[in-house]
């Protein structure tokens, strides 16, 4: 399935499977979002799935944020690894 990223009031829903193959593309059209608005905020209800791959992309956004003082937000209800992920970073931030 394709992966598509929609900006809707300020937020960036993401609709699809972040996978080996849509990773490249995620990672760098994120990137840019983090670039040209500072913060970003995602939202994963409509992502399908995703693998290894992409959560680390996520997790490399993460860092990426907090290296350069950026927000970096997960909002939704979405695939349950991403939570599991980041679950202790955020108990420990």
């Amino acid at each position: 399935m394709a992966l598509t990223i929609k900006e809707i009031n300020g937020e960036f829903l993401v609709e699809g499977a972040i996978n080996a193959s849509t990773v490249k593309y995620f990672q760098n059209h994120c990137e840019i979002l983090m670039q040209a608005f500072g913060d970003l905020t995602l939202n994963i209800e409509k992502i399908t799935q995703i693998d290894k791959n992409g959560l680390l992309a996520l997790r490399a956004l993460y860092d990426n944020a907090l290296n350069y003082n950026r927000g970096f937000y997960i909002v939704g209800v979405g695939c349950k690894e991403i939570y599991d992920e980041f679950r202790f970073t955020v108990e420990a931030a």
